[in-house]
């Protein structure tokens, strides 16, 4: 049975990819509870309190064939406030884990980026070769992560992957999280049957990607070995507007409340979308949620 290290698993991403996995692999999570998004985890899981920048981190490494490196500092803005403690998570803390990996026997090292390295578009949809102009030290970290994994795969031979995450979005995610937390706390105004709060005049575009598909596409990772020194974007291909957004969420929960717009947030990306051509082609993903089949797994999981 495979041995699979999952950093960050009481998260967003990992503990979805926790729940995907358990019945297929013997799991172990890294984690510093810094943000845990659950209560419990399946039984047999190995849940390990831990930090991914601590040398003894390795210790765990070399007792798995597989690493899934979810864990980060994900906050933009807490990345603008303290540069240092972005990079000391984002980059150091993996950088450890390549180096702990490039001395065990891992068969796959699967590292997860964000579409923030990308910074302002120069064109849609973004493809990966698209130039990486990050906005924020987030994204720079999350670039930096991405360039010591294609080199360990150069320069090491150890079989390294990225994905690019658009706007991922779940019941568990951080509504704090100034991209896909634009989800929950829309929800949470709708619920309380209260105007959602728009910034600017609501026509911006994301590509928001339900956490399903991203774990699928984790999963078809692991599975293709032609997938090992490639970086993928993570999306669905399609974007929606921020009003669109607001409309479908006010009309699941049954909420006739108008929109409240408010002066547009200085930074703040215009459009975004992502081109999935490459992760089609190579790993044969499909994004397979719809936008409302997503949300209303919110409304489910509320009920």
């Amino acid at each position: 049975m495979k041995k699979i290290l999952i950093t960050g698993g009481l998260g967003q991403v990992g503990s979805y990819l926790v729940d995907a996995l358990h019945d297929k692999a013997k799991i172990t999570v890294l984690d510093n509870f810094s943000s845990t998004t659950r209560e419990s985890v399946p039984e047999g899981v190995n849940i390990i309190k831990g930090d991914i920048r601590d040398r003894t981190a390795a210790a765990f490494v070399k007792k798995n064939n597989i690493i899934i490196h979810t864990a980060a500092q994900i906050s933009v803005t807490a990345s603008m406030e303290d540069p240092l403690f972005d990079a000391q998570n984002n980059v150091f803390g993996t950088l450890n884990m390549l180096e702990a990996a490039r001395k065990a026997s891992i068969s796959k090292f699967v590292y997860i980026s964000s579409a923030a390295v990308y910074g302002n578009p120069l064109y849609i949809p973004i493809t990966e070769d698209h130039p990486q102009d990050p906005l924020s030290p987030y994204g720079v970290s999350k670039l930096s992560g991405e360039k010591y994994c294609m080199m360990y795969h150069r320069a090491f031979g150890l079989p390294t992957c990225c994905i690019r995450p658009f706007n991922i979005y779940s019941p568990r995610q951080n509504p704090e999280n100034p991209y896909s937390g634009v989800i929950s706390r829309f929800i949470d105004k709708a619920k309380a049957k209260q105007s959602p709060v728009v910034f600017g005049d609501g026509n911006q575009t994301r590509d928001f990607i339900s956490v399903h598909d991203i774990v699928n596409m984790i999963i078809l990772l692991l599975e293709n070995e032609d997938a090992n020194g490639h970086v993928f974007n993570a999306g669905t291909g399609k974007s929606i507007t921020i009003n669109e957004l607001a409309n479908m969420i006010l009309n699941i929960f049954d909420a006739d409340v108008p929109i409240n717009y408010m002066p547009e947030r200085p930074g703040d990306i215009k459009n975004s979308c992502s081109d999935i051509t490459k992760a089609k082609k190579i790993l044969g993903f499909e994004p397979k949620v719809s936008l409302r089949e997503g949300l209303l797994e919110f409304k489910k999981q509320l009920a």
